[in-house]
């Protein structure tokens, strides 16, 4: 039986509880607003558990050894926010390509540069998505509650060993300070992944990578008694030999893409509310969708078939689920707290005719449900 218990806690507090009962046991990381809880948690609660915490000179090395605990076994995770995001990226290219699980915690605000370090913010959508150079995909889920920052902590562990690939978990200010009354369930040892162990003892069949499908290899750690394990940062081949031939080349681009947008059906998560017969829908993401719920009651009080469909994953993005809802309604008005980053990508899929407007505020404030209304209001008149 499941232990069950309920805590008022904060979300960068949620966050490492709930990567504590994924299995992790390492992290690395340097402080950095609004992100700094979710360190000084795992600094107190690793040890408790057999794990380790190392505070390290920057966000560089942070991400580095991060790929190194992964590499030796552990489930890994580091914290930041947008600047020490920026640092990381050459670093988080590297566990792209060389397969290595890890959950990095990114506390968004506002920027760029140092921007304002306590201000809530969401333009890191497309650089979690296309900040280190290649050709790539990548998993990013967005929590939108305190009870979000646990399960779906839960949940980016369990997509990181499954497809053997760095997962973001992209949050921002207001989620990562929101203190709130969550349900702690410890999960069963069947809800738990962890990443597939070779079933030959035998080098010569061993390979760490594999190319041939979107199924990711089987792992070992560095340093196993009976299999080498072999990786590196340049274009290999399955052995994890550098193999910088076209061919090669061409079919591990391929597959880092096709490993997880192939699988988009079972990464993706949204949630839709009173979307049965919603002639307006919000789409949004993060702590937006707590006023664009709020605006969809407002609307309806006025007469207006309004709905939102949430994205919690938002890489990769959640085509099917946008299609359907453009389809649906007449009108969509995306809410989010940069310039249009989502919106750009909603209109992608906006093959239906969709009125596509956008609700977006970027002075370091939670947007309202009235400004959200306003914008639907504006453009009926």
């Amino acid at each position: 039986m499941a232990k069950i218990k309920k805590q008022f806690m904060e979300g960068n507090t949620a966050m490492v509880a709930g990567a504590i009962a994924a299995g992790a046991r390492f992290f690395a990381g340097y402080p950095i607003s609004p992100s700094s809880e979710v360190a000084k948690g795992a600094a107190a609660e690793l040890p408790k558990h057999g794990g380790i915490y190392i505070q390290m000179e920057d966000e560089l090395s942070s991400m580095a050894a991060l790929c190194g605990a992964s590499l030796a076994g552990k489930k890994a995770f580091t914290a930041t926010s947008g600047p020490g995001f920026s640092l990381m990226q050459e670093n988080l290219g590297l566990a792209i390509m060389s397969e290595l699980p890890c959950v990095l915690y990114d506390v968004q605000r506002s920027g760029p540069s140092t921007g304002a370090a306590t201000k809530p913010a969401q333009g890191d959508l497309m650089q979690a998505r296309y900040g280190t150079h290649g050709d790539h995909s990548i998993i990013v889920i967005s929590p939108s509650s305190v009870q979000d920052c646990y399960d779906l902590s839960i949940k980016a562990f369990n997509l990181a060993e499954k497809y053997r690939t760095p997962v973001i978990f992209l949050a921002d200010e207001v989620i990562g300070h929101l203190r709130e009354t969550l349900v702690m369930r410890e999960p069963e040892p069947d809800e738990i992944t962890n990443r597939k162990r070779p079933e030959t003892k035998n080098q010569a069949e061993f390979h760490p990578y594999d190319y041939s499908s979107t199924e990711v290899a089987p792992m070992v750690p560095v340093g196993d008694p009976d299999l080498l394990m072999r990786t590196t940062g340049s274009t290999h081949d399955e052995k994890g030999e550098f193999r910088p031939t076209p061919e090669n080349i061409n079919r591990v681009t391929h597959f880092l893409m096709d490993k997880i947008e192939k699988h988009a059906d079972d990464i993706d998560i949204v949630r839709r509310y009173q979307m049965e017969d919603a002639e307006v829908v919000l789409i949004s993401f993060g702590c937006s969708v707590r006023p664009s719920l709020n605006a969809i009651e407002t609307l309806r009080e006025k007469g207006i078939k309004a709905g939102l469909l949430q994205l919690v994953t938002v890489w990769p993005m959640p085509e099917k689920a946008i299609r359907e809802a453009l389809k649906q309604a007449k009108t969509a008005i995306v809410v989010e707290l940069n310039m249009g980053q989502l919106a750009g990508e909603v209109r992608k899929y906006n093959d239906y005719g969709c009125n596509v407007l956008q609700a977006n505020r970027t002075d370091g404030l939670l947007i309202t449900p009235k400004q959200i209304v306003d914008v639907y209001e504006e453009s009926a008149k």
